[in-house]
């Protein structure tokens, strides 16, 4: 039974990292449209796949497993050989994996994703954001970003000097400042090992792919 991916179409949010991981590992995938009503009770058969009502989740041949980073993980570990992950047995290398990993997370996701519901989110919903707060979410994004420029001036990427499913993970939702509010901090050129380092993971080829199509699709074959 083929794998069914449970997320947005739109070509944002984790869900769309996980469909690229899919497609950069050839993953025959099924994907079913899955938006939870914003502000209104979750249905009881989302809530009894995902007990906070959220996406994305996947269901292999009967086992649920929901957050992104679990699913990639799972995927990794079940079709092994992703260049985008450490060798199993580095340790080392899986020690600054989930080093990055956890960098990503707390610090570089959180800020981006409060800039982002501000400017792309709060828009869409009819609701408005009040200027100081606004200042503040991207001043805080920033200061992230120049400890990021800090990392990057040392490796090319940042788990290390190879591309990683942590760089990736980036583009869940940072596309977004340009794409719908037109915040280019991504691209700002004082801080030029950002902008490489941006400019590379947004030319993978399966994200690339995947903004030309503007939606996930299902990939049953390859």
């Amino acid at each position: 039974m083929v794998l069914k991916l449970y997320c947005a179409d739109r070509v944002a949010g984790v869900g769309s990292v996980v469909a690229v991981f899919l497609a950069s590992r050839k993953i025959p995938f099924e994907h079913i449209v899955t938006v939870p009503p914003a502000g209104q009770p979750k249905s009881p058969e989302l809530l009894a796949k995902q007990p906070f009502g959220q996406v994305p989740y996947i269901d292999d041949d009967g086992f649920i497993l929901y957050e992104s980073r679990a699913i990639c993980r799972y995927l990794n570990k079940k079709y092994p050989g992703s260049e985008l992950t450490p060798t199993p047995g580095d340790i080392k290398a899986e020690a600054l994996f989930d080093q990055a990993w956890s960098v990503e997370t707390s610090h570089f996701h959180a800020a981006m994703l409060k800039l982002v519901t501000f400017v792309v989110f709060y828009p869409f919903y009819g609701r408005t954001v009040e200027p100081e707060a606004l200042a503040e979410a991207q001043k805080e994004l920033e200061a992230k970003l120049d400890v990021y420029e800090t990392i990057l001036s040392k490796q090319k990427y940042i788990a290390g000097d190879k591309l990683s499913l942590v760089d990736l993970f980036h583009l869940s939702h940072g596309p977004l400042l340009t794409r719908y509010a037109d915040i280019r901090v991504m691209y700002d050129e004082k801080r030029p090992n950002v902008l490489r380092w941006w400019k590379e993971i947004t030319a993978y080829p399966e994200w690339v792919r995947l903004e030309k199509q503007e939606a996930i699709k299902s990939i049953l074959s390859y």
